[in-house]
C-alpha cells in the first residue's frame, strides 16, 4: 500500500508561537512538486507532543486540504492513550486521511500484549489503514517482531514504520511479514540499507529539506539499482547524521528555517540550536548548495 518517500512534515510556527498555516501549505506544495509519495504531518519531527489535540486535528486537516488528493496523506493520530488516539484517529479519518500513523505508548511501558490490544482496538474502532510506529529510544519500550506479525494479520494494520535503529531487528521483521504489509524505515540513516534488504521506503525527516534527493535514492534502491542508491546514500549520509546533531526535530527545523521555509521557532522544552551546532550546521548547507 505504501511506497517510497512519506516526509515527515515539521510543523512551523510563527514567531509568536501559534500554528504557521501558510508556511505549513507552502511546505506541503514544495513536497508535492518534489515528487514525494506521501506526507506525515504530526509525527515526531511535527513536535507531536506540544501541539495540543486540536492543533493536531488541524495541521491533519491543512495538510489534507492543501494536498488536494495529489499524494496520501498519512495523519500523526498516536498517544500513549487509547481512548485519545482513537478519538484523534475518527476525526482524521472524517478529514480525508488515506491513514493513521500510531506512535508505540510511551512513558507508560505496556507489555507486548498490551501493545497488541492498543493497536488492534484503534483499528476496530476507526476503519483506516494503520502504520504501526516503532520508536523504542523515544517510547522507552521496543516492540517485538513477534508483535508486529500478530499486528499484520489485522485488515487496517498494513505497515510498520520501523526506527528501532537496529539493522538485525530489521532485518528479522522484514523476514516475518506477509507480503502484502510494508515495512517502512524511520531512520534516513538506514533507510538505503532496509530498502535494499526489501523495505519500501522510508517515512523521512531529511526529504523536509531535499525531498527530490532522497526519493531519487530510494527510488533508485527500489527499482534493484543498488549501485547509483549507495552513492546517493554516502553522499547524503553528512545530512543525515546532522539531523541528529540535537534533538529531532530541532536540527531540521533549524536547517527549512535556513532554507526559507519557516520562523526558528519550537515550543518548550524544544529549545533553539547553541552556536557551535549553528555553525556546523551552515557549513554543512553550504556544501550542499541550500544556502
Amino acid at each position: 500500500m505504501f511506497r517510497g518517500v512519506y516526509t515527515a512534515l515539521i510543523t512551523p510556527f510563527t514567531t509568536d508561537g501559534k500554528l504557521d498555516e501558510g508556511a505549513l501549505r507552502r511546505i506541503v506544495n514544495a513536497q508535492i512538486d518534489a515528487g514525494i509519495a506521501g506526507l506525515v504531518p504530526v509525527g515526531t519531527t511535527g513536535e507531536s507532543p506540544t501541539v495540543t489535540h486540536e492543533e493536531n486535528v488541524r495541521v491533519v486537516g491543512i495538510v489534507i486540504d492543501e494536498a488536494r488528493g495529489r499524494v496520501p496523506v498519512i495523519a500523526g493520530t498516536g498517544s500513549n492513550s487509547t481512548a485519545e488516539a482513537i478519538d484523534m484517529t475518527s476525526q482524521a479519518k472524517e478529514l480525508g486521511a488515506a491513514a493513521s500513523l500510531q506512535v508505540a505508548p510511551y512513558y507508560n511501558k505496556p507489555s507486548q500484549e498490551g501493545f497488541y490490544q492498543h493497536f488492534t482496538t484503534i483499528a476496530e474502532e476507526v476503519d483506516l489503514p494503520m502504520v504501526v510506529y516503532n520508536i523504542p529510544g523515544r517510547t522507552g519500550k521496543n516492540i517485538e517482531t513477534a508483535t508486529v506479525r500478530r499486528l499484520a494479520e489485522h485488515r487496517n494494520i498494513v505497515a510498520v514504520k520501523e526506527a528501532s535503529g537496529s539493522i538485525p531487528q530489521m532485518m528479522d521483521v522484514l523476514a516475518a511479514m506477509p507480503d502484502d504489509f510494508d515495512v517502512l524505515s524511520g531512520d534516513d540513516n538506514l533507510a538505503f540499507s532496509l530498502t535494499a534488504l526489501g523495505g519500501r521506503g522510508v517515512i523521512s525527516v531529511a526529504s523536509n529539506l531535499v525531498p527530490a534527493r532522497v526519493v531519487k535514492m530510494i527510488d533508485q534502491a527500489l527499482r534493484g539499482d543498488i549501485e547509483h542508491a549507495r552513492k546517493d546514500h554516502f553522499e547524503l549520509l553528512p545530512l543525515f547524521k546532522a539531523l541528529f546533531i540535537d534533538t529531532n526535530p530541532i536540527p531540521i527545523k533549524y536547517m527549512m528555517h535556513r532554507a526559507g521555509f519557516c520562523t526558528e521557532r519550537y515550543r518548550l522544552p524544544m529549545v533553539p540550536l547553541s552556536a557551535g551546532d549553528r555553525d556546523t550546521i551552515d557549513a554543512l548547507l553550504g556544501s550542499y548548495g541550500i544556502i
